[in-house]
């Protein structure tokens, strides 16, 4: 199922500046899916990351893997209305190449394992087919 930035909405409570996916491929509900995400030359965190030489910080592509998860695991729980994900913890970030402006990147995410109601994740990012990043990550569904 690919998904658009109007149905991205649906499923997590980012929004610009925060929203760091522009459109989604959930290839298995709550599992696995693919995120691309164009980071233009005007993104607020270019300005001071780094003025001479912009790159994407590695906060935000951890953030960007975590809300292709989030948008996986809320796709394949769409019909609960009221829940949130909160992000619980980064392990075995590693950032190999950087991102500059203008430069289109993908993302995909893979389940590893749930315990109850946390969420843990493996992400990896790459720039035209090539690994710029990657960390595991979990995150926390609550419900209302």
């Amino acid at each position: 199922m690919k998904l658009d930035i109007e149905e991205i909405k649906k499923l997590i409570p980012h929004r610009d500046p925060f929203l760091f996916v522009d459109t989604c491929e959930v290839i298995t509900p709550g599992e696995h899916g693919k995120s691309q995400k164009l980071f233009s030359k005007d993104e607020y965190f270019f300005k001071g990351h780094f003025p001479k030489n912009p790159i994407v910080p590695g906060v935000i592509i951890v953030e960007a893997m975590a809300q292709t998860a989030g948008i996986v695991v809320s796709y394949k729980l769409r019909d609960y209305k009221e829940k949130s994900v909160l992000f619980m913890s980064v392990n075995k970030a590693k950032f190999r190449k950087p991102i500059h402006p203008d430069e289109k990147v993908l993302f995909e995410v893979k389940f590893i394992n749930s315990v109850r109601n946390v969420y843990k994740f493996e992400g990896t990012c790459y720039k035209e087919d090539i690994k710029v990043s990657e960390a595991e990550f979990s995150a926390m569904i609550t419900y209302k």
